[in-house]
């Protein structure tokens, strides 16, 4: 809303409320080691053409860099275990990881390093950056939700994140399927990333 627009009383005492307990984004700048136990790297591809099958990667590590000041120079680095992919069934984690699919044997690792941030508006961020999957490098956008900062009770400072973002497989050399006899594929060439993302202040 701009400056100059009319609020009502309720309207400027709820501004004012929520700029009292918003964090000053120029004070979060620094260096940020994403904290695994507390985030979730996930993905939903569709099956058979007719329901979603969910599935996260267990074992990952990444930074951030926040500027708070200048947000579009932030960046953003993620490194993720092939290995480590859960789906909830070892059957098809086990197809997941075999020359099939991700060939995890010869590429045991994904990675994103990001190449550009965008500050939205509110809370709404966009960042782009390459991600490699099957030593092919493509890029992609997550849009990202700030969800906060706060210190927890171990002292530490931490920052959260919630992000989304849409890929053909296709485009990274996954393209196994299958042919159903009622028309269509068993796996969706669109796979649906999610990122919930819990980030600790470096000391």
């Amino acid at each position: 809303m701009g400056i100059f627009n009319r609020k009502d009383a309720a309207d400027t005492a709820a501004a004012t409320a929520a700029a009292a307990v918003s964090p000053d984004l120029a004070a979060l700048t620094g260096e940020y080691t994403i904290d695994p136990a507390h985030s979730t790297i996930g993905f939903v591809a569709r099956h058979a053409m007719v329901t979603n099958v969910k599935g996260k990667f267990l074992d990952f590590s990444g930074s951030l860099h926040l500027d708070g000041s200048d947000p579009s120079a932030s960046t953003a680095s993620l490194d993720i275990k092939m290995d480590s992919i859960d789906t909830g069934s070892a059957d098809r984690d086990g197809h997941l990881k075999s020359a099939d699919f991700f060939k995890i044997e010869e590429f045991p690792t994904m990675t994103f390093r990001s190449t550009k941030a965008e500050a939205l508006g509110g809370d709404d961020y966009r960042i782009t950056g390459d991600l490699e999957i099957l030593g092919t490098t493509k890029s992609i956008t997550i849009d990202l939700e700030f969800n906060g900062a706060a210190k927890d009770p171990f002292g530490n400072e931490r920052v959260g994140f919630e992000g989304k973002a849409e890929i053909l497989r296709s485009e990274w050399g996954l393209t196994w399927n299958a042919a159903l006899e009622t028309g269509g594929v068993l796996v969706s060439d669109k796979i649906k990333l999610n990122f919930d993302i819990s980030a600790i202040r470096n000391a």
